[in-house]
């Protein structure tokens, strides 16, 4: 059996305690630390209104990009919330995710959801 390396983050819950205080301390030290060899944060419903609001979460999607951690966000909500070109230019990956996470979990890898 080979070890999975990589993790993934499902990111829906846009309570920014829960965001400071769990999403990014695990993602930005999961990499910082060695931990994970991959970490890919997914932005998806609520979040995505939060990361276009507010500067402070804006600060660690910056962070955690620093300590190359991967962020995605699902473009079907963004597209909806109205925020898809803030998220870009926050050099968030916009794109339709729903393939995607049915890979994910299909392949039976390590997933987070918050």
């Amino acid at each position: 059996m080979t070890e999975k390396r990589t993790l993934y983050i499902l990111w829906t819950n846009d309570n920014i305690i829960t965001s400071e205080k769990m999403v990014f301390m695990y993602a930005i030290n999961a990499k910082r630390y060695g931990w994970w060899e991959n970490v890919t944060l997914v932005v998806w419903g609520a979040t995505a209104k939060l990361v276009a609001e507010n500067e402070r979460i804006q600060e660690l999607i910056a962070e955690a990009r620093e300590n190359k951690v991967y962020v995605t966000a699902c473009k079907a909500c963004s597209d909806q919330l109205g925020v898809s070109e803030i998220l870009q230019a926050h050099d968030i990956d916009v794109q339709y995710l729903g393939t995607f996470l049915t890979n994910v979990l299909k392949n039976d890898e390590k997933l987070i959801t918050i």
